[in-house]
């Protein structure tokens, strides 16, 4: 991984309002997750938006949680948030959608981004760097397949 990012895209035949509103609810997570590591939400969802905190239970080998954070929002184009474990000593990337309408859908754009994340070095130069862009296309492929007619 020579970049700070790893995105994948795909055009899903679903307008960009449904799309983000299965973005935007935390609780649909764990069903459109491609990587098989999102649990669930750790409270009760509510539709996310800009400085929403939200929490997640997740699964890698083990249980462990993570604390998320929305840091960028624009109403059916963009949602992103900061994911973080241990009270904030690791982690600090950034899962980022992209939203545009095209001809035939929406061109979702799912980014990975580690620029901020404490580990970026380890993610960088580790499986996870392909395991995640294995994950967004799989997470992608389930948003389609949750929403498409």
């Amino acid at each position: 991984m020579s970049s700070d990012q790893i995105t994948v895209e795909r055009t899903i035949n679903a307008p960009a309002d449904r799309i983000f509103a299965l973005l935007s609810d935390a609780a649909k997570h764990s069903e459109i997750d491609g990587s098989g590591t999102v649990q669930g939400t750790r409270q009760d969802s509510r539709p996310l938006t800009l400085g929403t905190k939200f929490g997640m239970s997740m699964h890698m080998g083990v249980g462990y949680k993570t604390s998320n954070e929305v840091v960028e929002f624009e109403q059916d184009r963009r949602i992103a948030w900061k994911t973080t474990g241990a009270k904030g000593l690791v982690g600090g990337r950034i899962w980022r959608y992209e939203l545009e309408p095209v001809e035939g859908g929406t061109l979702v754009k799912e980014t990975w981004d580690v620029s901020q994340d404490k580990q970026k070095f380890y993610l960088k130069h580790s499986r996870m760097a392909p395991a995640a862009k294995v994950g967004m296309r799989k997470t992608l492929e389930r948003i389609a397949h949750t929403l498409e007619p």
